[in-house]
């Protein structure tokens, strides 16, 4: 049973480095209301709706709030981080308006790879 369990880690670790090898990155840099990112930088009003190419996006319809943790910056600054209810992921800032700023200074910071995880249920999914 003992080895059986130690195969079944073992898959599990090398599932893990594969698939993390493989996550996708959208920028090195992002912007946000501080350095941790926890801070609320604005909340915008869906302009359009919006369904994202993967797990990693917000989907949301024309009229929704969203709260805006982070800006994508230098690679590939047209995507924000919000959350709207529940969930959280990257949006086009072109799909929203901005209602009301909170922050106005942002700060600069490195993103990280968990940044760029989908979590659905209890697991990370990575693409």
């Amino acid at each position: 049973m003992s080895r059986i369990l130690d195969q079944r880690i073992l898959l599990l670790v090398i599932s893990f480095l594969r698939s993390l090898q493989s996550t996708k990155v959208l920028s090195e840099w992002k912007k946000c209301g501080d350095r941790e990112c926890e801070t609320a930088m604005s909340r915008v009003q869906a302009t359009t709706d919006y369904l994202g190419p993967d797990c990693r996006y917000l989907n949301f319809k024309t009229g929704e709030e969203i709260m805006v943790y982070s800006k994508l910056s230098r690679k590939n600054e047209n995507l924000w981080t919000g959350s709207k209810g529940k969930d959280f992921g990257y949006f086009p800032k072109d799909a929203v308006k901005v209602e009301e700023v909170f922050i106005a200074e942002e700060v600069e910071v490195l993103t990280k790879e968990t940044d760029f995880l989908c979590l659905h249920g209890d697991k990370y999914t990575f693409e």
